[in-house]
């Protein structure tokens, strides 16, 4: 039988061409940043308070120290390694999980926990804004973001802050957690619930907003005062009462019931500080503290129950969704 042999150059470039077809196989690139075809990118690039962070996408070892971020997360499917318990509602799924490690509060965090769990992903903000220099140094192969915004009559427009504080955080951790979709319907739903707040307030009501702790009533000033603060901006809100001095503080500045009184609100906005943590025999709930109050009794948003409670967890749980629910209560309250 005759045998044939095929010429050496026509062997050489059918192995050439072979060699060629390995090295442009699209798999072999898929651990960089850039996107060929259906390969996703793995890294991103996001701005915090910072600056510009590289950030893996869908992390699997995540801490988070952002109040403002535990819903969000949760309702993704998120799951943590790490979180500040000490700080955060008793019913959130991350502080029920014994698997999920405690940092502890942010006045004596064990930032020694955060090492141990060896993130990838660390989401400072608010309440433990001050470490972020300490937390870098402490996982220097993770990516630290920082998220937090002021809300003080310093900052600027407070009204403003919150507003794009929130949506910008919320764009960008459904950029690091792949849920842009998400991210977006959540920022679409806060607008409409401040326009439908909005016009729902009269433009001539007077409003009082206090934080409830211990048994005490503060006063949480227009701008700058905790949760209701930065809403006289947001909806046009008449104040019932200006003071001098007034500051952020967690459970309002001082003032007298019979201050709150004599300026005769239309309407009280409420926050129940204690509210947010776990039970406690001694403290007492903000509406018996509200309605029992012998010199409250007769002023016009008394009388006219005109009288909005913060969500019970909000202290701890300042997130988008807290406040899209208080938007719909305050929006509901006005238009009765």
């Amino acid at each position: 039988m005759k045998k044939f042999y095929l010429p050496k150059l026509i062997i050489f470039t059918v192995v050439f061409a072979l060699m060629l077809t390995g090295c442009s196989n699209p798999s072999k690139n898929a651990s960089t940043s850039e996107t060929s075809g259906d390969v996703k990118d793995t890294t991103i690039e996001i701005t915090d308070v910072h600056g510009t962070v590289t950030v893996p996408v869908n992390p699997q070892k995540v801490v988070s120290l952002d109040n403002r971020t535990f819903e969000t997360l949760s309702n993704w499917g998120v799951e943590l390694v790490a979180v500040p318990k000490g700080v955060m509602p008793p019913d959130s799924p991350y502080y029920l999980d014994a698997a999920v490690q405690d940092i502890g509060d942010h006045r004596e965090p064990n930032l020694e926990v955060i090492a141990a769990v060896d993130p990838e992903l660390v989401i400072v903000g608010q309440r433990f804004a001050d470490y972020y220099e300490d937390i870098k140094a402490l996982v220097p192969n993770a990516a630290v973001v920082d998220l937090n915004f002021e809300l003080s009559e310093e900052a600027g427009k407070s009204g403003d802050s919150l507003v794009n504080g929130l949506k910008e955080s919320t764009i960008t951790l459904g950029k690091i957690f792949d849920k842009n979709d998400e991210a977006q319907k959540l920022n679409d739903d806060f607008d409409k619930a401040i326009q439908i707040a909005k016009d729902a307030y009269n433009g001539t009501d007077k409003i009082m907003s206090v934080v409830v702790s211990g048994g005490e009533i503060g006063f949480s000033a227009p701008y700058s005062g905790r949760v209701w603060g930065p809403m006289y901006e947001m909806f046009g809100w008449e104040s019932a009462l200006e003071i001098d001095g007034t500051s952020s503080d967690h459970k309002g500045d001082d003032i007298s019931v019979e201050a709150i009184a004599q300026s005769n609100p239309d309407w009280i906005m409420v926050l129940d500080r204690d509210a947010s943590f776990s039970s406690d025999e001694k403290k007492v709930p903000a509406m018996d503290v509200i309605n029992n109050s012998p010199a409250l009794k007769n002023i016009t948003a008394i009388s006219k129950e005109h009288i909005v409670y913060a969500p019970d967890d909000t202290y701890t749980n300042e997130s988008i969704q807290t406040y899209l629910e208080l938007f719909e209560d305050i929006a509901s309250a006005f238009s009765k």
